[in-house]
């Protein structure tokens, strides 16, 4: 998966760059897997390596490894040479934030519809 499409018209015809638009949703591509998304939450409490890292997200070595390539070249996470081992970190504390507020986004939008629900529960049935 390539971060940045190919020239084409969706460059700003004045400055040769992609619109900050297009720039946001291929990050937001990379961001769309589960997998991508726990190995993140994993890395907020600091550098893994590979091994340890498909361990916890529970996937198999082959496809921690693709998705890591995803996250490595999405910027998100940066890897370095350990032995034989390959360790990931965050590339960026706002990695964390952006995961915070994502958190912070999607459980509020858990406790609007809560109450949409047990306001429907309490209603008196129709006549």
């Amino acid at each position: 998966m390539d971060i940045l499409p190919p020239r084409d018209a969706s460059r700003d015809s004045t400055s040769g760059e992609l619109p900050l638009s297009v720039v946001k949703a291929e990050l937001f591509k990379a961001l769309a897997h589960p997998a991508r998304v726990r190995t993140l939450e994993i890395l907020r409490d600091g550098p893994r390596s590979v091994g340890d890292l498909q361990g916890l997200v529970g996937i198999e070595i082959s496809h921690m490894s693709q998705q890591l390539s995803v996250l490595r070249r999405a910027g998100l996470v940066t890897a370095r040479r350990e032995g034989s081992s390959v360790i990931y970190a965050l590339k960026d504390p706002l990695v964390e934030e952006l995961l915070a507020v994502a958190r912070h986004f999607l459980l509020g939008a858990l406790a609007e519809t809560r109450n949409l629900l047990a306001g429907l529960q309490g209603e008196a049935p129709p006549t």
